[in-house]
């Protein structure tokens, strides 16, 4: 019997090929499933402006309602304007002109999912049809990296409720796909694979934000060579490198929003104007609205000066669990294990969704890459299924009995288990990302060190 290592990795190879087949197409089938979900809100007749009837009726009570279908009218989407160029935000806050609130490449898709529909059931369709193969990719890579472990984005309930609830897909691919250029074979150096992946990660801010926050972690991985601490000192490290990193990611984002702001700066600025007068409310599921009512009681006026507290404290802590993420991951740079990026990354994330000031029941769509990518034990990984859906079907649930003016205690009594669940899940992982270890055929260490010239 052969011992050659390339007889016994090529079964191996075959084997994940297989499974990453298969992967994606139960990752198809629950696509379909998460379409036709959001689709039970959508079709029949529809109004003077394009919106279905059944969408008022079902979008609460079956737990069917979607950012897509919504925001078909009030974005100028059903009138086919082109996002931000004559848009702008008026003093009260309500977006006019062909703003949107998202940065530009979501804004982007929203339009191009309206091209040649007059109906928000067809905008759901087109729009289910642009982002599904992110999802795909998503969960092709997750095969390659993470094994039989990618199920759980491809099958699981999440995938289900909001792989069409908003634009999220195409940010989560940008994700991971930075990390798959990095943790993929390859005969690029890790100083080249950083900068690809660092322009990965500025596309990925620029349709939601949040992937830009992974680019330092990523560049004091570059800086480390993706290598154990072997005692070199500062000036030995990979300066150059981190530093084009960096300049890669701000290059990329400059450059994908410098023609929006040149076509109408007031239209790009309005998205951020928007985001920064956002309040803590009823609609978004964070901390700081429920933490009103349980100290203040649930009847107690949610006043402008608890506002003002929230804007100061909530990017307050989200830099401080960064900050404090990124000490912590310093320190597992230790002779026996490279730095830790993926795991930093992971819990910076889980900081900014425990502090921020809105929590949206899709952005579940963003942490679970890293619950597949590391080991995170499964029991928690269940219970924050289980806080998601209490979130993410109670609200629309507590809404509707709102709306109907009873019953609505006992649901509000579900919503609230979901947010204080997920809420101490969140700062859990924050420290159980940054001591798990990488599941599967991600590495646990880089290549030697190999310092070549950037072509």
């Amino acid at each position: 019997m052969t011992t050659d290592p390339q007889h016994r990795a090529a079964p191996r190879a075959a084997r994940a090929t297989v499974l990453a087949f298969v992967v994606l197409l139960l990752c198809g089938l629950t696509l379909t499933m998460a379409y036709a979900n959001k689709a039970r809100c959508a079709g029949g007749p529809v109004d003077e402006y394009g919106r279905s009837l059944v969408f008022d009726v079902r979008k609460d009570r079956d737990v069917c309602y979607s950012d897509i279908q919504f925001l078909w009218q009030g974005r100028e989407i059903d009138n086919h304007v082109f996002p931000y160029v004559d848009g702008a935000i008026t003093d009260d806050g309500v977006l006019v002109g062909g703003a949107v609130e998202y940065p530009v490449l979501s804004g982007l898709l929203m339009w191009l999912g309206a091209i040649g529909v007059d109906n928000d059931a067809d905008f759901l369709w087109h729009s289910a049809l642009l982002l599904a193969p992110f999802a795909l990719l998503t969960a092709w890579l997750l095969a390659r990296m993470a094994g039989p472990a990618a199920l759980l984005w491809a099958t699981g309930p999440p995938l289900v409720f909001y792989a069409f609830h908003n634009w999220e897909l195409p940010v989560v691919a940008m994700s991971v796909a930075a990390v798959a250029v990095l943790a993929l074979p390859s005969r690029m150096n890790v100083r080249t694979r950083g900068i690809i992946a660092a322009v990965l990660l500025a596309l990925g801010f620029c349709l939601k934000i949040y992937p830009g926050i992974f680019v330092i972690p990523l560049a004091i991985y570059v800086l480390t060579e993706g290598a154990p601490r072997d005692g070199r000192r500062l000036r030995e490290l990979d300066v150059a490198g981190a530093a084009q990193t960096l300049l890669a990611a701000m290059a990329t984002v400059a450059a994908v929003n410098l023609p929006f702001v040149l076509a109408g700066v007031e239209g790009w600025r309005a998205s951020v104007t928007f985001q920064r007068l956002r309040q803590a409310d009823i609609t978004t599921n964070s901390i700081w609205y429920w933490g009103h009512q349980a100290i203040f009681g649930r009847d107690a006026e949610t006043t402008q000066t608890w506002h003002d507290f929230v804007a100061v404290a909530s990017p307050g802590l989200m830099a401080g669990a960064f900050a404090l993420a990124l000490w912590l991951g310093w320190r597992r740079w230790t002779p026996a294990a490279p730095f830790p990026w993926v795991g930093v990354s992971a819990a910076m994330l889980a900081g900014f969704l425990l502090f921020h000031k809105v929590h949206s029941p899709q952005y579940t769509l963003w942490i679970i890459p890293f619950l597949v990518l590391l080991e995170v034990p499964w029991s928690m990984v269940a219970a924050y299924l289980v806080a998601d859906a209490a979130v993410g079907i109670g609200v629309f649930r507590y809404f509707w009995s709102m709306g109907q003016g009873e019953g609505w205690e006992a649901l509000e009594g579900v919503v609230q288990f979901g947010v204080w669940l997920r809420s101490a899940l969140l700062l859990a992982l924050l420290f159980v990302f940054l001591r798990a270890r990488l599941r599967g055929a991600v590495p646990a260490a880089a290549p030697p060190r190999v310092l070549e010239p950037v072509a």
